[in-house]
Formats: C-alpha cells, structure tokens, sequence
C-alpha cells in the first residue's frame, strides 16, 4: 500500500483521485516551509488571486490537501437608489481597467 508524505496509508482510491487532481492541476508551483512553519505563495500567485500583505486567509484541510482560500471581504448591506447594496466595511484598493482586462483573459482561456 502506498503512504502519503506523512507516512500513513494512502487508499487506492485516494491515490487515484490525487493524480486526477495533479494532472488537471498543471499550473502548480512550489515553495518551502520554514522552520517555524511559514510558507510563502510566490508573487505570481498572490498576484494572479490578488493576495495583499496583511490580508487574511483561511486554512483548511480536506482529503489530504491544504486548501487556502482568500477571507471574504467584510459587508454590510445599505439602502441605495434602487435598493439594497453591499458596501465594504473598510476601503478597497482601485479596480484598474488592466485588473479587469486580466480578470476577463483568465476567464475565457
């Protein structure tokens, strides 16, 4: 039976499923963990996901794999002209024409 990086078992099944995973995944990108635990995402990658330092991310683990995801940018929802809208709690960075031409090129590839 194969192991995982961690040394415990690794169903058939399981495997079968991460190299699914890794073959549809092919923009992967490595880094390191340091020794206190910290990794950092290459600056393609925060980019691309428009991480900023000082943000927050959310950690999860689901089947064996670390998932990070961006933490929602906090709303409240206000009275408008034609009703409801969602304002930020605090101020965004500008929303540039090469953000949104890039946003579309991701989009239709």
């Amino acid at each position: 039976m194969k192991k995982n990086v961690q040394g415990s078992p690794v169903e058939p099944e399981q495997t079968r499923a991460c190299c699914a995973y890794a073959q549809w995944y092919s923009n992967g990108m490595q880094t390191t963990i340091d020794a206190a635990g910290r990794i950092v995402i290459p600056k393609a990658l925060r980019d691309r996901l428009g991480l900023i330092p000082g943000g927050t991310i959310e950690l999860r683990e689901r089947d064996a794999f670390l998932e990070i995801e961006a933490t929602p940018t906090p709303m409240k929802l206000r009275s408008g002209k034609h009703g409801l809208v969602a304002v930020p709690d605090s101020g965004l960075p500008p929303l540039t024409d090469d953000m949104v031409r890039d946003a579309m090129e991701r989009t239709r590839r």
